[in-house]
């Protein structure tokens, strides 16, 4: 293999890894402290790429795509509180009616998507900037998807400080050890809940944001990426921020190296396989979660 494609595929592979990563961390946090599977997360994305294809419009250019990313972190955050107070505080002891129930929205969300913007997609226009590449030598390294893996890295630098050195991510840390303990010395398990999903979703949402940089936004886009997203979750160990930052960069690479010998249909297969295989040999992921949430 030539050694400049080599280089470019790699980077690729981090850059699609950290698209994987973003989609996943919501359901990582989710799962890992509620057990709720969310149908809708997909729909997070989306919805995060039409705020940023809206905000560009009104505010254009470089202070434009800056924007976008509070907007479209606050607008999914407030969609996944909402539903998380009307379906799955209900439905959260009822895993399949909870499965069902974000399934609907799913497709609800998706219909208004196609009712308000059209079913063929819209285009955000990134900054000049952002259409640029770097070039070292025959590697050539565009802009964007540098702009990708930096608000990545930047994200989950927070997600940690918020989770290791906050209030809230001591709490959180304490339901996911053990709820009814933590209820009982005071903690408010179902608030916990509600702000750990919305942030799930608003991390989802800003994922939206630059997937809106590599491609239109459609009302179906985010349905390409949910399945890569459940699969990093699995494949990190269910409840592991690092183990799904560890699966995700994992995946990325070996879709990316894949697809430089077979196609893109046949390296999804691969893929695919590869995870299996994986499960196969080490059933509780990448890092293992010990928590009486997941034990029980």
């Amino acid at each position: 293999m030539d050694a400049a494609l080599l280089l470019n595929q790699l980077f690729n592979g981090i850059s699609v890894a950290s698209i994987y990563l973003l989609a996943a961390l919501g359901l990582a946090l989710s799962f890992g402290l509620m057990r709720v599977i969310n149908m809708a997360h997909g729909e997070m994305l989306m919805l995060g790429g039409y705020l940023a294809y809206l905000t560009l419009i009104w505010v254009p250019g470089a202070p434009g795509i800056l924007l976008a990313i509070p907007v479209a972190f606050v607008g999914a955050a407030a969609m996944g509180a909402l539903i998380q107070l009307s379906l799955i505080r209900r439905l959260m002891n009822r895993p399949l009616d909870t499965l069902l129930a974000t399934w609907g929205v799913s497709l609800i969300l998706q219909q208004a998507a196609r009712d308000i913007f059209g079913a063929i997609g819209v285009e955000v226009r990134a900054p000049d900037w952002l259409n640029d590449s770097l070039q070292f030598g025959a590697v050539v390294i565009p802009s964007a998807r540098l702009f990708i893996i930096l608000v990545t890295i930047l994200v989950l630098g927070a997600l940690a400080l918020l989770i290791r050195r906050t209030r809230i991510g001591l709490t959180v840390r304490a339901v996911n050890q053990d709820r009814m303990m933590a209820g009982a010395t005071g903690i408010d398990a179902g608030r916990v809940d509600l702000v750990v999903f919305a942030l799930g979703t608003g991390i989802a949402g800003l994922a939206g944001v630059v997937l809106a940089l590599l491609g239109p936004v459609t009302p179906s886009v985010g349905q390409s990426y949910i399945v890569p997203a459940f699969l990093v979750v699995i494949m990190g160990g269910l409840g592991s921020v690092l183990g799904t930052t560890v699966a995700a960069l994992l995946l990325g690479l070996f879709s990316a190296l894949a697809q430089t010998v077979v196609d893109v249909s046949a390296a999804q297969m691969l893929l695919l396989l590869f995870v299996i295989i994986f499960i196969q040999v080490r059933p509780q992921g990448v890092i293992s979660i010990r928590s009486r949430a997941l034990d029980e």
